[in-house]
């Protein structure tokens, strides 16, 4: 705190009042959209998309590794730990290793003059492994300096009220990775604050293409059977179908019920049925960024929490599967917080199956008209999914990035989850073959469509 902070009685003058507004003002008239514009933007947008010249004023653009390990004062923080291989399997979490270091421990293992330094890392040469500090929660990691929170401005991007504590960050270093999933609830918003990261992103439409899994298990993640940037083709031929956007970052570019109905749904089947097989080993199953194995009346009693936020949510119709609007159904998924209830024959319309029907709809029929230009720039689709840049490939030490989730705004994409084998042979039906079938996202959202519909029934 500052000795102006601390003046007699707390007091402030108009003038500086004054001078503060102006201050904000002069600031958001430098930035080539206002929070309103961006918003409207967010909520419209059918692909991925950078914006440019947003955040040249965040504090949080100064929060390179050495300013953290700085702040953070040998506070230690979990790092996974993978291989630099470049295999044909996804490489999850339950795949990885994992060290507890300090970010100063981690930039002499980074930097160290020999492939092998002491410490934390002694058993993970630099040249064969790479670490990731990742799904860092920043309300936790700075709970000493709330302050801090402050540097991520958030409402510049028309959420308001969102900063630091809604945040997470990401420290890693080349070739870091996550494997390819999506998330079933939340937008994301990424600040790139040091180094570059490359992002393969697929439409919702390619979710086919991918195939799907809930193994491992991780609220809200769908992750993908396939290493998207080394495919294995032979097993997954559906893939070749896919064509993702892909984008590298650069240094400051930078709630939805329904869909938590979803997700308690598949966390009381997951459960119910991993706890039930005697041969599987939790660790094996639940990703390391779930805590524990929540019992059976556990996962019911969120189910219901979840049903009853959306009874009590105002202004949103009762879901009616016979009565779909085209116009209903546009509005509702461009603008999530302000469904209405129409009369006629737009109203009623399934709340679960809106944003999966207007990915169906033409990109004419919303109302905000994109702005694309030299600080809005969409990224691409590759030629094709079948040959990836490697990961390894991305220049630099390390990268550092936050990650925003603001507001619900969710896609939901066709998925098929069958597959002809290949030649005749006899299947045995797993516990995780079962699993991937009974929460595929197709049984779900049907699941949640059902539940509700039960629901509101009088």
């Amino acid at each position: 705190m500052s000795q102006d902070d601390t003046k007699l009685g707390g007091s402030v003058s108009c003038e500086e009042d004054a001078k503060r507004l102006q201050d904000d003002l002069d600031r958001l008239d430098s930035k080539p959209f206002n929070p309103e514009e961006v918003r409207d933007i967010v909520a419209a947008l059918q692909q991925p998309a950078v914006f440019l010249n947003m955040v040249s004023d965040w504090p949080a653009l100064k929060w390179n590794a050495e300013y953290l390990s700085h702040v953070l004062h040998g506070k230690p923080l979990k790092f996974r730990i993978g291989e630099r291989k470049m295999n044909k399997v996804p490489q999850f979490e339950t795949h990885c290793g994992y060290v507890q270091a300090t970010l100063q421990e981690f930039l002499v293992w980074l930097h160290g003059e020999s492939d092998v330094c002491p410490g934390p890392f002694a058993s993970f040469p630099r040249s064969r492994y790479w670490a990731y500090a990742d799904y860092k929660y920043i309300a936790m990691m700075f709970e000493e300096k709330v302050e801090l929170f402050q540097d991520v401005t958030w409402s510049d991007f028309g959420f308001c009220g969102r900063d630091g504590r809604d945040s997470t960050l990401w420290i890693g270093s080349e070739a870091a990775n996550t494997p390819c999933h999506f998330d079933t609830y939340g937008c994301n918003l990424v600040l790139q604050v040091q180094g570059r990261k490359r992002w393969h992103l697929f439409r919702p439409e390619d979710t086919s293409f991918l195939y799907p899994t809930r193994i491992p298990y991780e609220e809200s993640s769908v992750f993908s059977s396939v290493n998207v940037v080394n495919p294995d083709l032979e097993r997954f031929p559906r893939f070749r179908g896919a064509r993702p956007h892909v984008v590298t970052l650069r240094p400051g570019e930078g709630d939805d019920d329904e869909a938590r109905v979803g997700e308690a749904l598949t966390r009381t089947v997951v459960c119910a049925l991993k706890s039930a097989d005697p041969h599987a080993v939790t660790a094996s199953w639940l990703n390391t960024t779930e805590v524990a194995v929540t019992s059976h009346q556990t996962n019911l009693h969120y189910v219901n929490l979840a049903v009853q936020a959306c009874l009590d949510k105002p202004n949103i119709c009762p879901p009616n599967s016979a009565k779909w609007g085209n116009q209903s159904a546009r509005a509702s998924s461009a603008c999530p917080k302000k469904r209405k209830c129409d009369s006629g024959e737009g109203a009623g319309q399934s709340v679960a199956a809106d944003a999966a029907r207007s990915l169906a709809e033409p990109k004419a029929t919303l109302t905000t008209s994109i702005p694309f230009g030299p600080n809005l720039v969409p990224v691409g689709q590759a030629a094709g999914a079948a040959v990836q840049e490697r990961v390894s490939g991305i220049p630099g030490d390390h990268n550092i990035s936050l990650n925003n989730s603001p507001e619900a705004h969710r896609c939901s994409g066709r998925v098929d989850c069958n597959s002809k084998p290949t030649g005749v042979h006899k299947m045995v039906m797993s516990t995780d073959e079962l699993l991937n079938c009974l929460v595929h996202p197709d049984v779900i959202r049907l699941m949640t469509q059902i539940l509700l519909d039960r629901q509101y029934s009088p």
